[in-house]
């Protein structure tokens, strides 16, 4: 009789071990596919920013400074980096988005150019959608964070060496503020 008792106990514990070692799979996979759709986006941004670059280079000769520093940034090359360096590299764009953006409004020649508003709408909707996917991405990330914290999951996450994942963060004030593209 007790043989069956530590049958069953054994059975039940390696039924929940295996249970939480696929659930920390599927958590994992998730926040690969998490990050590779808002990758997606921010590729889409990366890929607008030498168009706005250059359509706001022909009006702000003297604000060689700043473009410089976003043209810098956009010409690292994208896909050897790792998501974390994704995320980082991002973070300064959007900061330099932000000073091309305020830059535009002084001046009104550029914000009535056609090419610079289809740019700006188009960078307005990639901002929305790297918004959602960063949601998205940052929700991921706490359910798989709070399995590999939480006990007693976090004793299988450390014996197969899950680790807590990085959620995308914005760093300054400058960021919290939403890019204003005003015509």
């Amino acid at each position: 009789m007790i043989w069956i008792i530590i049958g069953v106990i054994v059975v039940l514990l390696l039924i929940y071990f295996i249970a939480t070692y696929n659930g920390f799979v599927r958590l994992k996979n998730n926040v690969k596919e998490a990050f590779s759709t808002m990758d997606v986006y921010l590729k889409k941004r990366w890929d607008l920013i030498p168009n706005l670059v250059e359509t706001v280079k022909g009006y702000a000769k003297h604000e060689k400074e700043t473009l410089e520093g976003v043209i810098k940034l956009r010409n690292s090359a994208y896909d050897k980096m790792s998501p974390e360096e994704k995320i980082e590299t991002n973070q300064e764009l959007s900061r330099g988005i932000v000073k091309i953006m305020a830059l535009a409004e002084n001046y009104p020649d550029l914000k009535a150019n056609e090419n610079f508003k289809d740019l700006s709408n188009q960078l307005t909707r990639v901002e929305e959608d790297i918004a959602n996917s960063r949601k998205y991405y940052n929700a991921v990330v706490r359910n798989f964070n709070n399995k590999v914290q939480m006990f007693p999951s976090n004793i299988i996450a450390g014996m197969f060496g899950f680790r807590e994942e990085k959620m995308f963060e914005i760093t300054d004030e400058e960021q919290r503020e939403n890019v204003k593209v005003k015509f």
